[in-house]
């Protein structure tokens, strides 16, 4: 019996150290990138829908799957990194302006929205841009890209590498046209 015991504490001692030979200890590093709480969000929305009303009647409409926000050391933003769509209504309740993009980011403290991939934006006029990038400085009140940008008006499509225009797109101005299409009604 002592022999018996012998044998399966040597089995368990030989199979407690070849399970503590396996394991590896995380360097500084990897336990840092791991438990790093700045680097998490501090709120997850799910399905956002938001509405802000005037006198009771709705002014802006927001939908977003996913929302992230982030307070880092270094910059707060929030992350819709699976896009949104926004839209803006005129006091007789008819739609006045829409952005839809793909994926972005809000900068807090600059006040500035970071939009990218697939961006689509429509003024009141109807007059459609189409980028990759753009970018609305609410401090300035101006919208902006360095990317290649498309216009379609009622009677013309303009494209070009580099736009500005004000945060309501209704005096805008292409930079570097590279063409300019006009389409007949």
């Amino acid at each position: 019996m002592f022999k018996t015991f012998i044998t399966a504490s040597g089995i368990l001692l030989l199979a407690v150290s070849f399970g503590m030979s396996s394991c590896t200890s995380n360097k500084p590093e990897e336990i840092k990138a791991i438990s790093s709480l700045e680097e998490l969000p501090v709120l997850i929305y799910e399905q956002l829908e938001s509405v802000i009303t005037d006198s009771g009647k709705v002014k802006y409409r927001l939908f977003a799957p996913t929302v992230k926000q982030f307070e880092l050391e270094k910059e707060s933003y929030t992350d819709f990194n699976d896009g949104f769509k926004f839209q803006v209504y005129t006091y007789k309740g008819t739609l006045d302006a829409e952005v839809e993009c793909n994926n972005a980011k809000y900068f807090k403290d600059k006040q500035l929205w970071e939009l990218n991939e697939d961006v689509k934006a429509m003024n009141e006029k109807g007059e459609i841009l189409n980028t990759e990038q753009l970018f609305w400085d609410m401090r300035t009140k101006k919208l902006f890209s360095d990317k290649f940008v498309k216009i379609t008006t009622k009677s013309e499509i303009i494209t070009g590498t580099g736009f500005e225009a004000d945060e309501n797109m209704q005096n805008w101005e292409i930079n570097n046209i590279s063409g300019v299409l006009e389409v007949e009604e």
